[in-house]
């Protein structure tokens, strides 16, 4: 059975002062499902050592190992610095670093080979979601940016509708069973049935307390990847909460 994760992205926010959100959470992620926050680069050392019942991921990583790469970080420094876990493909990083589904596979692959789970995220615009091409913008990017060697240890996909991402829009809930039922469905032809039903799809695109429930009721939700609503324990443990009565 695939164990349901919460999962927060607190992006470019954060101090270390924050960490004490930590401590808030420890109650909520004592129940069934993983809870993962994965802070800026510089807390994830700080953030690990005193964790708890949260695992510490990274928000994104090179392709390569080391290099001549200024102001990069590989996945084996994260790994060394306490994550155990790296979103990869964010839209927000598409968008603003140009990455490609090649590229993000390529880091997908980077991730693995240093013991982190890749959060691989997809997502359609308003644009393709109006003209009716979401389901062929997710199966390209599913198709590119997933390498051949995925399992359910190794790899989360996060589907995150551009449009829904820090603005209150939500997808419907048939809207979002589509898009996961499809996404299953894609997983399974390509990797088989065991290892396709193994892999955990998770929902993001604002998520709150107040929609949690309706949300990971939907089928083939085994949880969500948070943005703002996960840099408060307060406004993420009620999520955590309702994945965990799930």
């Amino acid at each position: 059975m695939r164990r349901k994760l919460a999962a927060g992205n607190w992006k470019m926010n954060g101090l270390a002062s924050a960490l004490s959100e930590l401590d808030a959470l420890q109650d909520a992620a004592s129940g069934a499902a993983e809870v993962l926050i994965c802070p800026p680069a510089t807390l994830i050392s700080s953030a690990s050592s005193h964790a708890g019942n949260v695992t510490i991921g990274a928000q994104d990583c090179h392709s390569a190992p080391s290099g001549a790469h200024t102001g990069e970080l590989s996945a084996e420094m994260l790994k060394d610095a306490g994550a155990s876990a790296v979103i990869l493909g964010h839209s927000e990083r598409r968008a603003d670093h140009g990455e490609s589904d090649a590229y993000v596979a390529y880091k997908t692959q980077a991730a693995w080979a240093a013991g982190l789970t890749a959060i691989v995220c997809v997502g359609e615009t308003l644009n393709d979601r109006e003209t009716g091409q979401t389901l062929d913008v997710i199966g390209s990017q599913l198709s590119g940016s997933l390498p051949d060697d995925c399992t359910g240890e190794n790899t989360v996909v996060a589907y995150e509708p551009v449009w829904a991402i820090g603005t209150g829009k939500v997808p419907t809930t048939e809207q979002i069973a589509e898009v996961h039922t499809f996404m299953r469905s894609t997983l399974m032809s390509r990797f088989g049935d065991d290892t396709g039903s193994a892999i955990r799809l998770l929902y993001g695109g604002s998520v709150k307390a107040s929609n949690a429930a309706e949300i990971f009721a939907v089928s083939d939700v085994d949880g969500a990847l948070v943005g703002g609503a996960s840099l408060k324990a307060v406004d993420f443990a009620p999520i955590v909460e309702a994945l965990n009565a799930s």
